[in-house]
């Protein structure tokens, strides 16, 4: 806008300006230079609309890009906030949930043993009067089942998963029964057959109360077989207390 002003204030200049005594073709030339000048500064005054023009709309446009950046911006700010927020409560359920670890893993005792029936050599049990198997090659243990006598005896309240496995010769009947005190709970079993020997497995989950017995018998006339391959082996361990 200044140098429009410029112009017209220039273009009025020459306009007041009075020729000077002279020839009449002297007067027709300095009207002809008026009309010139005047023509050459409405062509300027054009160009410097359009200049201005043009000026006008790249700072519309650089107001929108710096209104649009100030959004971002905030935007910016506001997304870094919420995630500060969630980080927070990320660590704070992260540190929840490794206190409620530390807490379940000092809480829950640990409960778990399996053996198999031979320790050093093959073995047949059976058939025999006492017919309680005791498995002596003992894999881990802590504590619960005692390897003289193969009973386990519960510590505490709770669910205990058990799983056994058996095998044998068709000279006899094969398999074996999960016990709780004296009580049957699971078995397997196979009469003797044409194809040599037998196998078979099973598993269970039972409710235990503290001083809770569980061992593993032969059937009547029963008999099993294991060497140092693990044919016929007791497992156990404690789900959860209750």
């Amino acid at each position: 806008m200044e140098v429009r002003a410029v112009l017209l204030l220039t273009l009025l200049g020459l306009l007041f300006v009075e020729p000077g005594f002279g020839q009449r073709g002297d007067m027709e030339s300095s009207e002809w230079l008026k009309v010139e000048l005047i023509k050459n500064f409405q062509d300027k005054l054009e160009y410097v609309d359009k200049l201005q023009h043009d000026v006008d709309a790249l700072e519309a446009r650089l107001n929108m890009t710096v209104d649009e950046l100030t959004r971002q911006r905030g935007e910016v700010d506001r997304l870094n906030k919420e995630n500060e927020g969630l980080q927070k409560r990320l660590n704070a359920t992260e540190e929840e949930i490794k206190k409620l670890k530390q807490s379940s893993a000092k809480a829950a005792p640990h409960i778990a043993f399996s053996a198999s029936l031979a320790n050093s050599r093959e073995t047949y049990s059976g058939p025999c009067t006492e017919r309680t198997l005791v498995f002596k090659r003992v894999f881990s243990n802590t504590g619960s089942y005692d390897p003289n006598t193969g009973i386990f005896t519960a510590p505490v309240n709770g669910l205990y998963y058990f799983g056994f496995s058996t095998y044998g010769y068709n000279s006899h009947i094969t398999g074996a029964i999960l016990m709780k005190n004296g009580v049957r709970q699971i078995s397997t079993y196979e009469n003797p057959s044409a194809d040599g020997s037998d196998g078979g497995s099973n598993a269970a989950v039972l409710q235990l109360a503290a001083g809770d017995k569980v061992y593993m018998e032969l059937w009547d006339n029963g008999r099993v077989f294991d060497n140092l391959n693990g044919h016929t082996t007791f497992s156990g361990f404690l789900v959860f207390p209750v």
